[in-house]
């Protein structure tokens, strides 16, 4: 499994391997999570932000996305500053259903780091539950990282483009429905979808009360899709955060095949050539 749940990581606060981190963060508002960790976090929790530690820099074009990859080099300089050794176990968290942290439990298995979970439900819920907090912000001991990049779990947009018609290959757009559709779109500069994606929206991965569903749920959702376990599975969002929650699902539910395109919806309309459909899929106008 890769979602702890509170109960255990409260039994286990103390424990010299384990590294908690805060993923907080608001898109157009990149200082409220630094801000709400400052406040108020689970003690001994460091703090990495989205944008600044968990993203590489913006491509004046746009290529890469609104949250394009950071270098190996770069993120593992940022793990090992933060305490982040390849023994250690990596708890992170965050205020918003799972989808932040799933980035930095995808960032930390592309480099091969295995022992890493997302804290199940929410910071919120970790409150309300009467569980302990600090506004005490520690001091990491630097470690030392060394990666060994998963190339597989990747694939870039010239890729994305050459199976968009191939056999088995499966398209997964992890934004809510109207975004998919081309109904609304809030943030990129075109509305719509990968032709031929499937619409899987990250949230359904959690149940009514907010905690993460089971292996079993997870299969049964994907399964009704029409998802097949030979089947090549790419995984994208807007740029690539909230797509992270689907690939971990995916992984929970048994699929072996499943990439992250990384630069996801606003890497891949950064490109004049590429199609755009819009509508559902079985009706979708490609432009």
């Amino acid at each position: 499994m890769n979602i702890l749940a509170q109960t255990e990581l409260v039994a286990h606060l103390d424990d010299s391997s384990l590294v908690i981190v805060d993923c907080r963060f608001q898109l157009g508002k990149p200082d409220a999570g630094r801000e709400a960790y400052e406040a108020s976090h689970i003690p001994g929790a460091i703090y990495l932000d989205l944008e600044k530690d968990l993203s590489g820099p913006l491509d004046p074009d746009g290529e890469g996305g609104r949250h394009p990859l950071p270098d190996a080099a770069q993120l593992t300089g940022t793990l090992s500053r933060a305490g982040i050794g390849n023994e250690k176990v990596v708890v992170a968290y965050d205020d918003q259903g799972g989808a932040m942290a799933s980035r930095l439990w995808w960032l930390l298995k592309y480099l091969g780091h295995e022992k890493v979970y997302v804290l199940d439900e929410s910071f919120a819920a970790w409150v309300n539950a009467g569980r302990p907090v600090s506004s005490e912000v520690p001091v990491p001991v630097a470690a030392q990282y060394l990666a060994t990049v998963q190339h597989s779990k990747l694939i870039e947009m010239d890729e994305v483009r050459e199976k968009l018609e191939e056999e088995g290959v499966v398209l997964i757009d992890s934004r809510d429905g109207a975004r998919y559709r081309g109904e609304v779109e809030p943030i990129d500069k075109k509305a719509g979808h990968i032709p031929g994606a499937k619409n899987l929206f990250w949230g359904e991965g959690r149940t009514a009360d907010g905690t993460w569903k089971s292996a079993e749920e997870h299969a049964a959702r994907f399964e009704q899709a029409g998802l097949k376990k030979d089947d090549e599975i790419i995984v994208y969002c807007g740029s690539g955060v909230t797509a992270t929650p689907n690939v971990m699902a995916l992984e929970e539910a048994g699929y072996k095949r499943v990439r992250l395109y990384a630069g996801s919806w606003s890497d891949w309309i950064s490109y004049e050539g590429n199609a755009v459909a819009t509508g559902a899929e079985e009706e979708s106008r490609t432009k």
